[in-house]
Formats: structure tokens, sequence, C-alpha cells
């Protein structure tokens, strides 16, 4: 027998779209989820990561963290934040053992992590995790912003019923 994963699309045709479908995912996130990114330069994997730090309230600007590699968001009560956010950014990191000298197990647990270009390199941190897969077209990079196709794919867990219900909400 094979299992169908639930996969689920979603469109945002600007910048503030995929900001604010990132607040509404954080609603469904908790301590101990792995959300994993992929996608071009420039598809917004950043953007979607900021949406979500909106919505669980943590401090300080979320940036890409290309050159530190991974950054840590305290929560800021004031904000209503509860669940620290650990953002990292694995597009230079050579494989799974750099990603271990990390030390990220230690952090997920007890945090949201979102990880972009970690696609086969975190995915054993964690027993479930959410795949993300944000597309966009080929344009120049001073062209205006064009729509992003977004694919959601559960991996274990009980992705496949906030997922349902982030349908639901969005």
């Amino acid at each position: 027998m094979r299992l169908t994963l639930a996969v689920v699309k979603f469109t945002w045709n600007t910048p503030e779209e995929t900001h604010a479908f990132g607040v509404r995912l954080a609603a469904l996130l908790r301590a101990g989820d792995l959300l994993v990114l992929s996608g071009p330069l420039g598809a917004g994997k950043t953007a979607l990561t900021q949406g979500i730090g909106a919505g669980l309230g943590v401090r300080g600007p979320i940036t890409s963290p290309t050159f530190v590699i991974a950054r840590a968001h305290e929560p800021d009560a004031g904000a209503g934040g509860v669940v620290p956010l650990v953002h990292v950014d694995a597009y230079r990191l050579g494989g799974v053992g750099e990603v271990d000298h990390l030390d990220l197990e230690a952090d997920v647990e007890d945090s949201v992590t979102v990880v972009e270009w970690g696609g086969g390199l975190v995915d054993h941190l964690a027993e479930a995790h959410l795949e993300i897969a944000i597309e966009r077209p080929d344009v120049a990079e001073d062209a205006e912003f064009e729509p992003r196709t977004a694919v959601l794919t559960p991996h274990g867990g009980d992705w496949e019923q906030r997922l349902n219900v982030l349908r639901e909400i969005s």
C-alpha cells in the first residue's frame, strides 16, 4: 500500500501576501515544529519567515541568516510570543555533518525551527516536518513582483490535519 501525502498549494501575489500567509501559518505552529523551505534566490523564503516570526511574536528583525548560518529569536511576551524561532540558512553548508555541528537538535524541541535550503540536510532533526517549496517565475531581478506558488508537503506527525486548518483560514 502506498501513502499519498496531502500536498497543499497556495499562491501569493505580493510580498505582503507572503508575509500574511506566514502569520496565518504561525498560528498553527508550536515548539518542536520543523519547517524546511526551498526555492530559488528571491523566491520569498525569508519574507515567509518574517511573517512566521511576526505571528509567533518573536523579538528582533528577521533577516536572512545567509552569512551567520543561524539566528535565534526569543519570544517577546509583550507581543504575545511564547515560542522561540530558530531561523537557519543551509545554503552554504556542505552536508549533514555541517548541519550537525550547528547543534540544532538542542533547540528543535523547544523552538519553531525554519531552515532555508534544508532539504535532505535537516530532515533527521525531527520525527515530522513540513516542507514548503516556493516557486517563482524566472524574471529579471528588477521586475515587479510576480506571483509565487507555495507547495506545502507534510511529512509525518499531524501536519496533514494542520494543513487542512490552514486551507480553511487562508
